[in-house]
């Protein structure tokens, strides 16, 4: 799964927060995605919880919004 991969790459997360990005990841997966969009939609997810958003919930809204939204 490559934001677990991306994750524990970046070594600064807890495995609790791990766990709920990887959630978050889980949850916002569409039915037909590439491996591009995919690693895309990893580091979104990784960069909008290093900005601060640390509600899964608004993590897992902000995730199934197209880029630019």
């Amino acid at each position: 799964m490559p934001i677990r991969q991306k994750l524990e790459e970046a070594g600064v997360f807890k495995p609790a927060e791990i766990e709920m990005l990887v959630r978050v990841f889980a949850a916002t997966c569409p039915k037909f995605e590439n491996v591009c969009d995919r690693e895309q939609r990893a580091a979104r997810i990784i960069a909008q919880y290093q900005a601060g958003v640390r509600d899964e919930a608004e993590l897992t809204e902000l995730a199934r919004k197209p880029l630019g939204h």
